[in-house]
């Protein structure tokens, strides 16, 4: 699709700024996608659950760094050093938050259900994600929120050759790189990391190796949440509007992205977010935001028919 629409730039202007101002958004707004997938395929590839409540831990975070904009007295007079400080405390607040949340939910609604049949801890996530959704209503109502514009969020930073890179975008993509990249070196060299890799691989086995396989998948459900809470904050400076339904909807974008990239696999968590990110910037610019849930769920498809492990997935355990 990229590909189509530089060689129809070009030979309409003579100029890929178009495509590359679609590209730069795409990739900052997929980055935010990115880290809400990484915590679906990391629950599935431990436990082989879709976390449905994952989005509305997403949508808390928001609410919580909005909150803790308030707390600070954060707002646009406020001075760039004291800004970038403020905003480090509200990162850490919103993800430790959602994080202990994640954590909290896992420890009360699944793991009772362990052994239960396949069912029982789906329609538990399905239940905790209703009642997160009332939450999101009782605390701020059913309508938008706007948020202050902290950072300028569509001001441009700098551009080269034309193409444009905002405050917002430089905010998103340079918040999800050390992330993920902390992520991938935690998960690879971590002792912690090598238990969870460990108990994904095969928990029977890793209990006979003395691993606390429960602990370990708590702590995959907190690591999750903590990266759907820093999402959660980037979202909402990145779009200066929240809402309780910005969960469903995160939610299902970032599900379909960990299934595109291959679930259970975090490289393919990141490229799976960015690709929709990129196509959905694309088709809002080019085609129309009405018909990009249709290409979106329709290059899922293809990919599904192509490669149905996803685009780098690898094969799961067997449950059983």
């Amino acid at each position: 699709m990229p590909v189509a629409f530089a060689i129809h730039d070009l030979t309409a202007d003579g100029s890929l700024t178009r495509i590359g101002n679609n590209l730069v958004d795409g990739v900052s707004n997929g980055a935010i996608w990115a880290l809400v997938a990484l915590g679906y395929t990391m629950v599935y590839g431990i436990v082989e659950l879709i976390n449905f409540a994952h989005g509305e831990v997403f949508m808390i975070g928001s609410f919580i760094a909005f909150a803790a904009f308030g707390w600070f007295g954060m707002d646009l007079n406020t001075a760039i050093p004291l800004l970038i400080l403020g905003l480090l405390l509200c990162l850490l607040i919103s993800a430790i938050a959602s994080g202990t949340l994640n954590a909290m939910i896992e420890r009360v609604g699944y793991r009772p259900l362990r052994d239960a049949p396949k069912l029982a801890p789906l329609i538990t996530a399905v239940g905790f994600s209703f009642i997160l959704q009332n939450v999101g209503v009782l605390w701020l109502g059913g309508s938008q929120v706007s948020v202050p514009d902290l950072i300028g969020s569509q001001d441009v930073l700098f551009q080269i050759s034309g193409v444009e890179v905002t405050n917002g975008d430089a905010l998103a993509i340079l918040t999800t790189v050390p992330l993920v990249l902390a992520l991938t070196f935690f998960i690879d060299r971590a002792r912690l990391g090598k238990a969870m890799r460990a108990t994904a691989q095969d928990p029977d086995a890793a209990r006979l190796m003395g691993i606390d396989v429960d602990k370990t998948i708590s702590a995959t459900f907190l690591i999750g949440g903590l990266l759907a809470g820093a999402a959660g904050l980037i979202y909402a400076l990145y779009q200066t509007t929240i809402w309780f339904h910005q969960g469903f909807e995160a939610g299902l974008i970032a599900f379909t992205a960990a299934v595109m990239g291959g679930i259970g696999n975090l490289r393919g968590a990141v490229i799976g977010g960015i690709l929709i990110g990129v196509i959905q910037q694309i088709s809002d610019n080019r085609i129309g935001p009405e018909w990009t849930p249709v290409i979106v769920f329709a290059f899922l498809v293809l990919v599904m028919v192509v490669r149905p492990r996803g685009l780098i997935g690898e094969e799961t355990r067997q449950a059983g």
